[in-house]
C-alpha cells in the first residue's frame, strides 16, 4: 500500500471541518422550510457495518486500540505480536491462497479514532509481490474465500513510522476489515506493449523505493526483481529508439537498486553482482562505478579499485565523494608495509553507502 495504498488513492468519508466521518453521522436532516430538505450523505452500507463491528470491539475508546493488542479473541500472525487477526465470519470451506495465486478482497481501513482511511471494493494482487501493506501481505493467504475477519496491524505492518500523508499519522497502527472475495491462479505474463512494460516497471520500482525507505530491505528488493521482470518481460512489438532506452534507463535504475538493498541485507557478493550487471549495460554509470569501486576496495583488491574510481571521477571531476574514496585508497597503498598493513581488514575502507551518493528514496532517487 502506498506508497501504493490497498485502495490506490483510497477516498475519506469526511465530514463538516474536513473531519473524518465515523459512526452514527449517516442521520438525514430536514429543516422545516417550504419545499425544502437537506440530505447528509449517508455512509455506504458495508461501512455502516464495519462501524458497529468497531463498536462491538469498543473501539474507538479512550485506549485506541492499544487493548486490543492483549485481548482474547485474536491469534496472532506474527512473534512479535504486532499483527492480529481476528475472523468476523468464517469462510466458505475453500482452500486459502497458495503461494503466487491471484486474490481479490474488500477492504476498509480505520485509525484509532475510528476516521476511515482505506476504502477499496475490489482489490486485486498477488500476496508476495509486495504491492499492499504487510498486514494484508501477510494477512490474506491465512484466509478462506468468503471469509471476514479484522486485521489488527501496529505501524510496522501498515504504513511504517512515516505514515501516509495526508490521512494516516507517523507510527499509526490501523484497524482493517478484509473480505476474501475470489482466489484464482496468477496471470501468466502477457505480451504487453513497451509502454505498459515502461509504467508497471517504474510503478514496481517505486514501490520498491517505499518499502526501502521504511527500513523493508527484503521487501524492497522483491519489487526491484519484479520490475525488473516486468521490464524484460514478453513484448506485443519491439520498442522504438526512445522506448529502448528509457527501458535501458529504468533496467539501470532497478539494478542499482537492488545493490542497496542487497548492501543492507549485508549481500556483498550479490551487491556487487548487481553493479555489474548495470555497468554492462551502462558502463558509463556513475552510480554504479562508485558503489563498485567502494565494495571492492572493501574487498582488498585495491588495483581494480583504483580503476573504477578514477573513471567514476572522469566522469564527475567535482565529486567530493569520489575524491575522498581515492584519497582513503591512496593512503592505504602508500602505508609502510607490514603484515597488518596487507591485510584488507587491518585499515577497511569505510562501509559504502547503499545509495552512495544517495541511497533510493520514496521520491524516487533512482
Amino acid at each position: 500500500m502506498p506508497g501504493p495504498s490497498p485502495g490506490g488513492s483510497p477516498e475519506r468519508e469526511t465530514g463538516a471541518g474536513g473531519r473524518p466521518r465515523g459512526p452514527g453521522r449517516d442521520r438525514r436532516v430536514r429543516f422545516r422550510l417550504p419545499h425544502t430538505a437537506i440530505a447528509l450523505p449517508t455512509v455506504r452500507e458495508e461501512e455502516r457495518l464495519f462501524y458497529r463491528r468497531l463498536e462491538a470491539l469498543a473501539v474507538p475508546g479512550p485506549g485506541g486500540f492499544g487493548p486490543l493488542f492483549a485481548a482474547d479473541g485474536w491469534s496472532d500472525l506474527t512473534d512479535d505480536r504486532l499483527l492480529r487477526k481476528r475472523v468476523v465470519r468464517a469462510g466458505l470451506g475453500g482452500p486459502q491462497p497458495r503461494p503466487g495465486q491471484e486474490v481479490s478482497v474488500k477492504v476498509l481501513g480505520a485509525l484509532e479514532d475510528g476516521g476511515l482511511v482505506e476504502r477499496d471494493p475490489r482489490l486485486t494482487f498477488v500476496p508476495g509481490h509486495g504491492d499492499v501493506v504487510q498486514a494484508l501481505e501477510l494477512g490474506v493467504p491465512t484466509m478462506q474465500p468468503g471469509e471476514i475477519s479484522f486485521f489488527l496491524a501496529a505501524c510496522p505492518y501498515a504504513y511504517g513510522r512515516p505514515g501516509r500523508e495526508p490521512d494516516v499519522p507517523p507510527e499509526a497502527p490501523l484497524l482493517f476489515e478484509v473480505t476474501l472475495l475470489e482466489v484464482r491462479d496468477g496471470p501468466d505474463p502477457q505480451p504487453l506493449p513497451p509502454a505498459a512494460r515502461l509504467r508497471l516497471g517504474s510503478q514496481r520500482r517505486e514501490r520498491g523505493n517505499f518499502h526501502f525507505a521504511r527500513g523493508d530491505f527484503a521487501a524492497a528488493l522483491r519489487s526491484y526483481r519484479l520490475a525488473l521482470h516486468a521490464l524484460d518481460g514478453p513484448a506485443t512489438a519491439p520498442p522504438g529508439p526512445e522506448e529502448e532506452e528509457e527501458l535501458q534507463e529504468q533496467r539501470v535504475k532497478c539494478l542499482n537498486n537492488c545493490a542497496a538493498a542487497e548492501l543492507k541485507l549485508g549481500r556483498v557478493e550479490e551487491a556487487l553482482a548487481a553493479c555489474e550487471a548495470a555497468l554492462r549495460i551502462s558502463p558509463d554509470n556513475g552510480r554504479a562505478l562508485l558503489r563498485r569501486g567502494q565494495l571492492l576496495a572493501e574487498q582488498g583488491r585495491d588495483a581494480e579499485a583504483a580503476l573504477v574510481l578514477r573513471r567514476a571521477l572522469e566522469l564527475d571531476p567535482a565529486s567530493k565523494v569520489i575524491h575522498a574514496e581515492l584519497s582513503r585508497l591512496a593512503k592505504r597503498q602508500g602505508a609502510p608495509s607490514s603484515t597488518a598493513s596487507q591485510d584488507p581488514r587491518h585499515d577497511p575502507m569505510p562501509p559504502p553507502s547503499p545509495g552512495s551518493p544517495a541511497p533510493p528514496t520514496a521520491e524516487g532517487a533512482v
